[in-house]
């Protein structure tokens, strides 16, 4: 497997062919089961794989009613995580988003939704376009039985569907993963680098793809990590 830092010269050095090689995005229909959003007041969380963890925070960034995407690592049996072990592929971790979201204006459904549609192709196992490797791939960690009931349920509507073509590979199976913060220069990373190639071809274009595609979910202004440390 490429290391990043070799892919993101090599993506320098080939940007002309790789413009046009970003994820497509997919119209789906919203969860025909969702979580019924709470009497009271609270906020929930879902953590999330599916490839490089960077175009996946950025998309959760602009979503009315999340109100903090932290890039990390979940899955794996070991007790800690870090971003060079994990790229070795042996721990048992996938590069992951812990997205923390207001139900009331948005269900988990459709954080699923988002998931499916723009954030990643669920039906590449242990890939997601230029990256490769295990810590890449498409899984859902359930933080409650409730919402491992609402993506399996979901899977199983959109695979009747055939929307995508070919059968959704996506993990549900690991129920309340232990999540590990990425290192500090991986937070925000494709709001402070919105120029290197690596997101302009890769990240931006499903950042483009949620303001499309889900206009009523659409933020202008990211919420950040570095933000949300201070109000916390």
């Amino acid at each position: 497997m490429m290391h990043r830092a070799s892919l993101l010269i090599a993506l320098a050095l080939a940007a002309a062919p790789l413009a046009a090689g970003a994820e497509p995005a997919v119209k789906i229909p919203a969860p025909a089961q969702d979580a019924a959003a709470p009497a009271g007041p609270g906020l929930e969380t879902a953590v999330i794989a599916g490839g490089c963890f960077w175009g996946i925070q950025a998309v959760y960034q602009h979503v009315k009613g999340v109100t903090n995407a932290v890039s990390g690592y979940a899955g794996g049996a070991q007790k800690q995580a870090d971003y060079e072990t994990v790229s070795s592929g042996t721990t048992g971790h996938a590069e992951s988003v812990q997205v923390t979201f207001d139900p009331k204006q948005v269900s988990y459904g459709r954080i699923l939704q988002i998931y499916f549609s723009v954030a990643h192709n669920p039906t590449e196992l242990n890939y997601q376009g230029p990256d490769h490797g295990t810590q890449y791939r498409s899984e859902i960690f359930p933080q409650s039985e409730k919402q491992q009931e609402t993506a399996r349920a979901y899977i199983a509507q959109l695979n009747a569907t055939h929307v995508f073509g070919r059968p959704i590979v996506t993990k549900t199976a690991t129920m309340k993963a232990a999540f590990f913060p990425a290192e500090g220069y991986h937070q925000d990373y494709a709001v402070k680098h919105p120029y290197q190639p690596y997101i302009m071809f890769n990240d931006a274009p499903k950042v483009e793809n949620l303001k499309k595609m889900f206009p009523e979910l659409w933020r202008e202004k990211p919420v950040l990590v570095s933000e949300a440390a201070k109000t916390n």
